[in-house]
C-alpha cells in the first residue's frame, strides 16, 4: 500500500461514523482524491485546522488499488483562509472550494486548477477585495474549463475588467478599479453560466448573499 505526499487544497469534508471525516482534496499532481481522516471529529491533535475548505496543505496519504477512499496520514496547513481578515473572505473561500470541487475530475491531474485555487487563497489572505476576486476567479475558472463565451455581452466597463483580469494576478485585482455596479453585472452573467453548466446554483451562494445583506 503506497504512501504519497503531495501539495493539496482541501475542498470539503463531511462526517463518517462517530469520529472520522471524509475529506475531499485536490492534489497538484494526482487530481482530486477522497480520503478518511481518522478521529478528526473527536481530536484536533492530528489534523488541527487543516481541514477547513480551501486550506492549502501538505498531505500524506495511503492509497490501495481499487479502493475509492485513501487513508489520510496527516495534513499540515501551509496557508489557511482562517488567516484572512474578514468573515466575508472566509465565506468566499467556501465558494471557491465548492466550484473547484464541482469541476475537478477524480484522480485527473489539473495543475492549472490547483494553481488558480492556491492563488485565490493567497489573495484572500493578503486582503484582496473578495467580490472583485470572486469575479476574477469565476472568469478564469470558466476559461480553464473551456466554457467561457467568446462573445459575452457586457458593458464596456465590465469588458475592461474582464480583459484586465487576463494580465494581472489575483493579488492585484483591486488595481482593475471596477465599481460595485460593474462587479454586480459580471456576477449575474457568471452565475448564469455556472448554473447552466452545473445545472444548479452553487450551495455557497446563499451564504454569500446572507453576508452581503448583513
Amino acid at each position: 500500500m503506497p504512501l504519497y505526499t503531495a501539495d493539496a487544497l482541501v475542498l470539503r469534508t463531511f462526517k463518517l461514523g462517530e469520529a472520522d471525516r471524509i475529506v475531499v482534496f485536490l492534489t497538484r499532481d494526482r487530481g482530486k482524491k477522497r480520503g478518511v481522516a481518522p478521529n478528526a471529529r473527536k481530536s484536533r491533535r492530528r489534523f488541527g485546522a487543516a481541514l477547513e475548505p480551501l486550506t492549502e496543505v501538505r498531505v500524506s496519504y495511503f492509497e490501495k488499488e481499487r479502493r475509492e477512499l485513501v487513508g489520510l496520514n496527516y495534513a499540515e496547513p501551509v496557508r489557511s483562509p482562517l488567516m484572512a481578515a474578514s468573515p466575508e473572505a472566509l465565506g468566499y473561500s467556501h465558494y471557491f472550494a465548492e466550484l473547484i470541487d464541482e469541476w475537478a475530475a477524480e484522480a485527473d491531474a489539473d495543475e492549472r486548477l490547483f494553481r488558480l485555487g492556491a492563488a485565490a487563497l493567497e489573495a484572500l489572505v493578503a486582503g484582496a477585495p473578495p467580490e472583485a476576486l470572486a469575479r476574477y476567479f469565476e472568469c478564469w475558472l470558466l476559461r480553464l474549463q473551456g466554457v467561457y463565451p467568446a462573445d459575452l455581452s457586457v458593458s464596456s466597463a465590465a469588458a475592461m475588467f474582464l480583459e484586465g483580469a487576463r494580465s494581472v494576478g489575483p493579488c492585484d485585482v483591486e488595481s482593475l478599479g471596477a465599481s460595485s455596479g460593474v462587479l454586480r453585472e459580471i456576477e449575474l452573467v457568471h452565475r448564469k453560466l455556472i448554473a447552466m453548466h452545473l445545472e444548479r446554483e452553487p450551495r455557497s451562494v446563499r451564504v454569500l448573499n446572507e453576508l452581503r445583506r448583513s
